[in-house]
Protein backbone atom coordinates (compact mmCIF):
# COMPACT_ATOMS: atom_id res chain seq x y z
CA UNK A 1 0.00 0.00 0.00
CA UNK A 2 1.49 3.33 -1.04
CA UNK A 3 0.41 6.96 0.86
CA UNK A 4 -1.08 9.63 -1.29
CA UNK A 5 -3.60 12.63 -0.51
CA UNK A 6 -6.51 13.99 -2.79
CA UNK A 7 -5.11 16.79 -3.92
CA UNK A 8 -8.14 19.11 -4.14
CA UNK A 9 -7.28 19.13 -0.29
CA UNK A 10 -4.38 21.81 -1.64
CA UNK A 11 -6.97 23.24 -3.83
CA UNK A 12 -5.35 27.03 -3.31
CA UNK A 13 -2.15 25.66 -4.53
CA UNK A 14 -0.57 25.06 -7.82
CA UNK A 15 0.04 21.75 -8.83
CA UNK A 16 3.58 22.83 -8.75
CA UNK A 17 3.14 23.86 -4.86
CA UNK A 18 1.11 20.76 -3.93
CA UNK A 19 3.70 18.38 -5.83
CA UNK A 20 5.92 19.67 -2.98
CA UNK A 21 3.68 19.47 0.13
CA UNK A 22 3.25 16.04 -1.06
CA UNK A 23 7.09 15.42 -1.31
CA UNK A 24 7.37 17.02 1.87
CA UNK A 25 4.91 15.10 3.35
CA UNK A 26 6.70 11.87 2.36
CA UNK A 27 3.93 10.83 0.04
CA UNK A 28 4.46 8.62 -3.52
CA UNK A 29 1.27 9.54 -4.85
CA UNK A 30 -1.93 12.06 -5.88
CA UNK A 31 -5.55 11.13 -6.75
CA UNK A 32 -6.25 14.19 -8.87
CA UNK A 33 -9.72 15.89 -9.51
CA UNK A 34 -11.04 16.67 -13.20
CA UNK A 35 -14.39 17.78 -12.01
CA UNK A 36 -17.97 17.51 -11.42
CA UNK A 37 -18.10 17.75 -7.21
CA UNK A 38 -14.42 18.45 -7.23
CA UNK A 39 -13.44 22.16 -8.46
CA UNK A 40 -10.65 20.47 -10.37
CA UNK A 41 -7.56 22.58 -9.07
CA UNK A 42 -4.64 20.73 -10.65
CA UNK A 43 -6.49 19.38 -13.96
CA UNK A 44 -7.51 21.43 -16.93
CA UNK A 45 -10.05 18.49 -18.33
CA UNK A 46 -10.89 19.77 -21.77
CA UNK A 47 -6.86 21.11 -21.99
CA UNK A 48 -5.32 18.14 -20.96
CA UNK A 49 -7.14 15.73 -23.19
CA UNK A 50 -6.26 17.77 -26.27
CA UNK A 51 -2.69 18.49 -25.63
CA UNK A 52 -0.35 15.89 -24.94
CA UNK A 53 2.42 18.66 -24.44
CA UNK A 54 0.22 19.44 -21.21
CA UNK A 55 -0.44 15.94 -20.46
CA UNK A 56 3.47 15.51 -20.30
CA UNK A 57 3.90 18.80 -18.20
CA UNK A 58 1.59 17.33 -15.86
CA UNK A 59 3.56 14.42 -15.00
CA UNK A 60 6.80 15.91 -15.37
CA UNK A 61 5.99 18.23 -12.36
CA UNK A 62 4.65 15.19 -10.61
CA UNK A 63 8.07 13.24 -11.48
CA UNK A 64 9.88 15.83 -9.99
CA UNK A 65 8.74 15.44 -6.79
CA UNK A 66 8.59 11.35 -7.27
CA UNK A 67 4.83 11.29 -7.02
CA UNK A 68 2.94 9.28 -9.46
CA UNK A 69 -1.15 9.18 -10.16
CA UNK A 70 -3.31 6.78 -8.37
CA UNK A 71 -6.25 7.54 -9.76
CA UNK A 72 -8.69 10.07 -11.51
CA UNK A 73 -11.78 11.53 -9.49
CA UNK A 74 -14.78 13.08 -11.37
CA UNK A 75 -17.76 11.89 -8.79
CA UNK A 76 -20.96 13.29 -9.50
CA UNK A 77 -24.38 12.38 -10.56
CA UNK A 78 -24.53 10.91 -13.86
CA UNK A 79 -28.20 9.47 -13.04
CA UNK A 80 -29.32 13.07 -12.18
CA UNK A 81 -32.84 13.90 -14.64
CA UNK A 82 -32.10 16.26 -17.11
CA UNK A 83 -29.22 17.93 -18.62
CA UNK A 84 -27.43 18.26 -14.83
CA UNK A 85 -26.48 14.05 -15.84
CA UNK A 86 -25.97 14.86 -19.09
CA UNK A 87 -23.41 17.24 -18.19
CA UNK A 88 -22.03 14.58 -15.32
CA UNK A 89 -21.71 11.77 -17.43
CA UNK A 90 -19.48 14.18 -20.21
CA UNK A 91 -17.36 15.04 -17.29
CA UNK A 92 -16.85 11.39 -16.95
CA UNK A 93 -16.15 10.28 -20.37
CA UNK A 94 -13.54 13.19 -20.34
CA UNK A 95 -12.19 11.53 -17.79
CA UNK A 96 -12.13 8.05 -18.80
CA UNK A 97 -10.08 9.35 -21.80
CA UNK A 98 -7.55 11.15 -19.95
CA UNK A 99 -7.22 8.29 -17.91
CA UNK A 100 -6.42 6.08 -21.09
CA UNK A 101 -3.92 9.04 -22.41
CA UNK A 102 -1.94 8.70 -19.12
CA UNK A 103 -1.81 4.97 -18.92
CA UNK A 104 -4.17 5.10 -15.73
CA UNK A 105 -6.42 2.19 -14.90
CA UNK A 106 -9.01 3.48 -12.07
CA UNK A 107 -11.72 6.24 -11.72
CA UNK A 108 -12.84 7.14 -8.62
CA UNK A 109 -16.48 7.63 -9.25
CA UNK A 110 -19.96 7.81 -6.72
CA UNK A 111 -22.90 5.94 -8.25
CA UNK A 112 -25.35 8.68 -8.78
CA UNK A 113 -28.85 8.58 -7.67
CA UNK A 114 -31.76 8.92 -9.97
CA UNK A 115 -35.15 11.11 -9.28
CA UNK A 116 -38.39 9.00 -8.09
CA UNK A 117 -40.60 8.97 -10.89
CA UNK A 118 -39.96 9.90 -14.60
CA UNK A 119 -41.39 13.24 -13.83
CA UNK A 120 -38.91 14.20 -11.26
CA UNK A 121 -36.21 17.13 -12.18
CA UNK A 122 -34.36 16.34 -8.73
CA UNK A 123 -33.10 13.22 -7.15
CA UNK A 124 -34.90 11.41 -4.11
CA UNK A 125 -32.59 9.23 -1.55
CA UNK A 126 -34.76 6.82 -0.23
CA UNK A 127 -33.64 5.41 3.35
CA UNK A 128 -36.29 3.87 5.04
CA UNK A 129 -39.16 0.89 3.45
CA UNK A 130 -42.26 2.91 4.59
CA UNK A 131 -44.39 4.85 3.65
CA UNK A 132 -45.01 2.00 1.25
CA UNK A 133 -44.41 4.66 -1.87
CA UNK A 134 -40.78 3.98 -0.75
CA UNK A 135 -40.43 0.37 -3.13
CA UNK A 136 -41.77 1.99 -5.75
CA UNK A 137 -39.59 4.72 -5.86
CA UNK A 138 -36.82 2.11 -5.48
CA UNK A 139 -37.58 0.27 -8.12
CA UNK A 140 -37.69 2.91 -10.60
CA UNK A 141 -34.23 4.08 -9.45
CA UNK A 142 -32.84 0.88 -10.00
CA UNK A 143 -34.40 0.69 -13.43
CA UNK A 144 -32.97 3.59 -14.40
CA UNK A 145 -29.22 3.42 -13.20
CA UNK A 146 -28.55 -0.14 -14.60
CA UNK A 147 -28.69 0.55 -18.20
CA UNK A 148 -27.16 4.04 -17.50
CA UNK A 149 -23.97 2.45 -15.46
CA UNK A 150 -24.01 -1.01 -18.59
CA UNK A 151 -23.13 2.18 -20.56
CA UNK A 152 -20.76 4.00 -18.35
CA UNK A 153 -18.71 0.92 -17.93
CA UNK A 154 -18.69 0.18 -21.34
CA UNK A 155 -17.26 4.02 -22.16
CA UNK A 156 -14.94 3.02 -19.41
CA UNK A 157 -13.80 -0.10 -20.97
CA UNK A 158 -13.52 1.19 -24.50
CA UNK A 159 -10.71 3.62 -22.74
CA UNK A 160 -8.76 0.54 -21.27
CA UNK A 161 -10.22 1.65 -17.80
CA UNK A 162 -10.49 -1.52 -15.43
CA UNK A 163 -11.55 -0.60 -12.47
CA UNK A 164 -14.20 2.17 -11.51
CA UNK A 165 -14.16 2.24 -7.51
CA UNK A 166 -17.78 3.98 -5.92
CA UNK A 167 -17.53 5.42 -3.42
CA UNK A 168 -20.56 5.33 -0.87
CA UNK A 169 -22.18 7.98 0.61
CA UNK A 170 -25.34 9.65 1.38
CA UNK A 171 -27.39 10.75 -1.49
CA UNK A 172 -26.24 7.84 -3.69
CA UNK A 173 -27.60 4.70 -5.03
CA UNK A 174 -24.99 2.69 -3.94
CA UNK A 175 -24.25 3.23 -0.59
CA UNK A 176 -23.41 -0.01 1.32
CA UNK A 177 -22.09 -3.49 0.32
CA UNK A 178 -25.40 -4.67 -0.22
CA UNK A 179 -26.34 -2.32 -2.62
CA UNK A 180 -22.51 -2.10 -4.42
CA UNK A 181 -23.05 -6.20 -4.42
CA UNK A 182 -26.37 -5.17 -6.75
CA UNK A 183 -25.03 -3.16 -9.40
CA UNK A 184 -21.61 -4.54 -9.67
CA UNK A 185 -23.96 -7.94 -10.36
CA UNK A 186 -25.68 -6.27 -13.10
CA UNK A 187 -23.03 -4.46 -14.47
CA UNK A 188 -19.78 -6.33 -14.26
CA UNK A 189 -16.65 -6.63 -11.87
CA UNK A 190 -15.58 -3.19 -14.02
CA UNK A 191 -17.09 -1.74 -10.58
CA UNK A 192 -15.74 -1.68 -7.00
CA UNK A 193 -15.35 0.16 -3.78
CA UNK A 194 -13.43 3.16 -3.21
CA UNK A 195 -13.59 2.24 0.75
CA UNK A 196 -13.89 5.56 2.99
CA UNK A 197 -14.62 4.69 6.65
CA UNK A 198 -15.74 8.29 7.08
CA UNK A 199 -19.26 8.04 5.16
CA UNK A 200 -19.73 4.24 6.63
CA UNK A 201 -18.94 5.95 10.47
CA UNK A 202 -21.76 8.25 10.33
CA UNK A 203 -24.29 5.82 7.90
CA UNK A 204 -23.74 3.72 11.03
CA UNK A 205 -21.79 1.12 9.65
CA UNK A 206 -18.02 -1.00 10.28
CA UNK A 207 -15.75 -0.17 7.71
CA UNK A 208 -13.98 -3.57 9.24
CA UNK A 209 -17.07 -5.58 8.27
CA UNK A 210 -17.46 -3.50 4.68
CA UNK A 211 -13.96 -4.31 3.97
CA UNK A 212 -14.28 -8.00 4.50
CA UNK A 213 -17.97 -8.27 2.44
CA UNK A 214 -16.01 -6.95 -0.28
CA UNK A 215 -13.07 -8.42 0.14
CA UNK A 216 -12.00 -8.59 -3.90
CA UNK A 217 -13.52 -5.83 -5.30
CA UNK A 218 -11.58 -2.91 -3.14
CA UNK A 219 -10.19 -0.65 -5.79
CA UNK A 220 -8.94 2.09 -3.68
CA UNK A 221 -9.51 3.86 -0.71
CA UNK A 222 -9.67 7.28 1.04
CA UNK A 223 -8.42 8.01 4.40
CA UNK A 224 -10.71 10.29 6.39
CA UNK A 225 -12.59 10.26 9.69
CA UNK A 226 -15.44 11.38 11.62
CA UNK A 227 -16.03 12.41 15.36
CA UNK A 228 -19.24 11.94 16.44
CA UNK A 229 -20.54 14.51 18.59
CA UNK A 230 -22.57 15.68 21.66
CA UNK A 231 -24.99 17.00 19.41
CA UNK A 232 -26.01 13.51 18.14
CA UNK A 233 -27.75 12.52 21.20
CA UNK A 234 -30.54 14.90 20.79
CA UNK A 235 -30.65 15.12 16.92
CA UNK A 236 -29.46 12.08 15.62
CA UNK A 237 -26.73 11.78 12.85
CA UNK A 238 -28.70 12.58 10.04
CA UNK A 239 -27.33 16.53 9.97
CA UNK A 240 -28.01 18.80 7.21
CA UNK A 241 -26.08 21.63 8.79
CA UNK A 242 -23.22 22.49 6.33
CA UNK A 243 -19.57 21.67 7.37
CA UNK A 244 -18.32 24.84 8.43
CA UNK A 245 -20.98 24.80 11.15
CA UNK A 246 -18.72 22.10 12.95
CA UNK A 247 -19.95 23.35 16.40
CA UNK A 248 -22.94 22.43 16.56
CA UNK A 249 -23.08 19.38 14.31
CA UNK A 250 -24.13 15.71 15.19
CA UNK A 251 -21.00 14.78 13.30
CA UNK A 252 -17.61 15.73 11.65
CA UNK A 253 -14.85 15.00 9.22
CA UNK A 254 -11.53 15.17 10.98
CA UNK A 255 -8.28 14.22 10.31
CA UNK A 256 -7.38 10.69 11.10
CA UNK A 257 -6.78 9.80 14.78
CA UNK A 258 -9.52 12.20 16.11
CA UNK A 259 -12.18 10.41 15.67
CA UNK A 260 -11.38 6.54 15.81
CA UNK A 261 -7.80 5.79 17.85
CA UNK A 262 -4.41 4.88 16.41
CA UNK A 263 -5.26 1.33 17.34
CA UNK A 264 -8.27 1.21 15.05
CA UNK A 265 -6.78 2.68 11.98
CA UNK A 266 -4.26 0.12 12.54
CA UNK A 267 -6.77 -2.32 12.73
CA UNK A 268 -8.45 -0.65 9.60
CA UNK A 269 -5.19 -1.72 7.60
CA UNK A 270 -4.54 -4.78 8.76
CA UNK A 271 -7.80 -5.77 7.78
CA UNK A 272 -7.09 -4.10 4.17
CA UNK A 273 -4.15 -6.39 3.94
CA UNK A 274 -5.85 -9.44 4.92
CA UNK A 275 -8.21 -8.73 2.10
CA UNK A 276 -5.39 -8.67 -0.52
CA UNK A 277 -5.85 -5.10 -0.73
CA UNK A 278 -2.58 -3.54 -1.28
CA UNK A 279 -3.48 -0.46 -3.13
CA UNK A 280 -3.50 3.64 -2.74
CA UNK A 281 -4.17 4.98 0.58
CA UNK A 282 -5.31 8.29 -0.40
CA UNK A 283 -5.86 10.99 2.53
CA UNK A 284 -8.81 13.42 2.22
CA UNK A 285 -8.83 15.98 3.77
CA UNK A 286 -11.61 18.04 5.10
CA UNK A 287 -11.03 18.68 8.76
CA UNK A 288 -12.24 22.66 9.03
CA UNK A 289 -11.00 22.48 13.10
CA UNK A 290 -7.43 23.18 12.23
CA UNK A 291 -5.24 24.22 9.18
CA UNK A 292 -4.74 21.78 6.25
CA UNK A 293 -1.33 21.61 7.09
CA UNK A 294 -1.48 19.92 9.87
CA UNK A 295 -3.61 17.74 9.55
CA UNK A 296 -2.08 16.42 6.43
CA UNK A 297 1.32 16.14 8.66
CA UNK A 298 -0.80 14.14 11.07
CA UNK A 299 -2.58 12.23 8.86
CA UNK A 300 0.46 11.10 7.08
CA UNK A 301 2.89 10.33 10.31
CA UNK A 302 -0.22 8.27 11.51
CA UNK A 303 -0.44 6.08 8.43
CA UNK A 304 3.41 5.20 8.42
CA UNK A 305 3.11 4.34 11.98
CA UNK A 306 0.17 2.19 11.44
CA UNK A 307 1.00 0.71 7.96
CA UNK A 308 1.22 -3.41 7.67
CA UNK A 309 4.72 -4.66 7.64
Amino acid sequence: MKLGMVTDSLAELTLAEAAKVCRDLGLEQVELGCGNWSPAPHVKLDTLTADAGERRRLTDTLAENGLEISALNCSGNPLFPGEKGARDRAVAEKTFTLAEQLGLKTVVMMSGLPGGCPEDRTPTWIVTSWPPETEEILRYQWQVAVPAWRELARRAADHGVERIALEFHGWQLVYSAETLRRLRGEVGDILGVNLDPSHLFWMGADPLAVAEALSGCIYHVHIKDVRLERAAGPNTLLDTKGVLEFATRSWNFVTPGSGHGEDWWRGFLTKLKACGYDGPLSIEQEDYTIPTRQALEQAAALLRRVLPA
